[in-house]
């Protein structure tokens, strides 16, 4: 009788922890389908695109310093990268602005994008 209630307790214990696992998603979105991926490529000054589209939903920017030091902030999101890296989140349609966030020198505020969600 022990060994039944021991091992029903150790089964409901797993069942719980499983059902209880958290979404690492940044944004909390909810959403554990696939993010849709955008790499950008920064040089000095400017990005290797004007615009980069991507269907609404949950959105991954992959950010990849081709020449120089860069990072970049998504107006309207909590988006934030600081030289290579990646961030993700759930993003409604519209039309954001990119912009750079660490000083890249004399053409650094026009170093900027639109990432457009559709």
């Amino acid at each position: 009788m022990k060994k039944a209630l021991l091992a029903m307790l150790t089964l409901f214990v797993m069942v719980v922890a499983t059902a209880c696992g958290g979404n690492d998603d940044a944004a909390g979105s909810g959403d554990s389908g696939p993010a849709n991926t955008v790499t950008l490529e920064a040089s000095n000054w400017e990005f290797d695109k004007e615009e980069y589209t991507v269907p609404a939903g949950k959105v991954t920017l992959d950010l990849k310093n081709v020449d120089g030091y860069h990072g970049i902030t998504v107006d309207g999101t909590d988006i934030k990268i600081d030289g290579d890296g990646k961030a993700t989140a759930n993003l409604k349609a519209g039309e954001y602005t990119i912009r750079c966030s660490i000083i890249c020198g004399e053409g650094h505020t026009e170093m900027v994008a639109t990432l457009i969600v559709q």
